[in-house]
């Protein structure tokens, strides 16, 4: 079920910390009895794309969401340094500064590749790690293509209200009132009263005067995939990708094999939403990770 009249029942505080050599801005849900999660975005998102999942959870769980670098209201790398071994290093930073251990993992798109190259190498101090729509093999090109057109579109807007349309004609799945919230938390106003994206588009290589070609993404993400098969055969704990019926950057058959590379792998669709599973069907989500937190180990 979508959720476009959800009503808060809190809000997160918010925080800084150093990751590596970057100050990395994250959100906390409060602390609870319960065990921890921690969540990670997609490119071009940040950390308040979980804001409904982490509602839902939060009274049984420390909910956790950072922005990575170059994005939200984490610093931009002065030098554009957006590669995967740095996000890792951000977020193994992160983890240590918190005091985090036994913690349950989840990444979207971008963050569930930052998160299946953490688990490889920290599997020790998770007890399950959940995929959202991506896998060791990577997205579709002509869902990845479709997506970059989006986030290539004009570097500033006139209004928020313009930024909604072109939302909603990209994704129709989501109302107006939460895209009302999302993107207000993922925008920032420039001194000429216009509106931009929080991130630094450099982080796919194709900022404004970026000379990295859609064909030269598709060799790396190529090429990064060759790493993650390797690393998910790495992961010891539980895994579940969660795939977006709907999307067109992940397919059933994607998700399947992805689940197959890991030890102890498994995959679920869930029905009308798209790529962003987090703000299509949070609450079907929300329900995946409470099922996968009951299923993990325990210290």
């Amino acid at each position: 079920m979508s959720a476009p009249d959800h009503q808060f029942s809190a809000e997160p505080s918010e925080g800084d910390l150093i990751g590596a050599g970057l100050r990395i801005h994250y959100l906390d849900w409060g602390p609870t009895p319960g065990p921890t999660i921690v969540f990670l975005h997609g490119g071009g998102l940040n950390a308040h794309t979980w804001d409904v999942v982490c509602d839902v959870l939060h009274e049984d769980f420390r909910c956790l969401a950072l922005d990575l670098r170059g994005h939200g209201d984490s610093d931009w790398h002065p030098d554009g340094d957006y590669s995967l071994g740095s996000y890792v290093a951000d977020l193994a930073a992160a983890v240590d500064a918190l005091g985090l251990n036994h913690f349950l993992l989840v990444g979207m798109s971008l963050g569930g590749v930052v998160a299946l190259a953490y688990a490889a190498a920290h599997s020790a101090r998770l007890t399950a790690l959940v995929l959202v729509d991506t896998g060791p093999g990577g997205s579709r090109p002509a869902g990845r293509r479709r997506l970059g057109e989006f986030m290539t579109g004009p570097e500033e807007f006139a209004s928020i209200e313009e930024i909604i349309d072109r939302a909603i004609a990209f994704n129709p799945r989501r109302s107006r009132e939460r895209l009302q919230r999302s993107l207000r938390n993922n925008l920032r106003q420039t001194e000429r009263g216009t509106w931009a994206w929080k991130y630094d588009p450099r982080f796919r290589g194709l900022g404004k005067d970026a000379v990295v070609s859609e064909a030269s993404i598709d060799e790396r993400i190529a090429e990064r995939s060759l790493v993650l098969w390797e690393a998910a055969k790495a992961v010891t704990v539980p895994t579940l990708i969660v795939r977006g019926g709907q999307s067109d950057m992940f397919h059933d058959e994607d998700a399947e094999r992805g689940a197959a590379g890991f030890p102890n792998g498994r995959w679920i669709r869930i029905d009308g939403a798209s790529h962003t599973v987090q703000s299509d069907h949070p609450y079907e989500l929300a329900a995946a990770i409470r099922d996968m937190a009951a299923s993990g180990p325990r210290a």
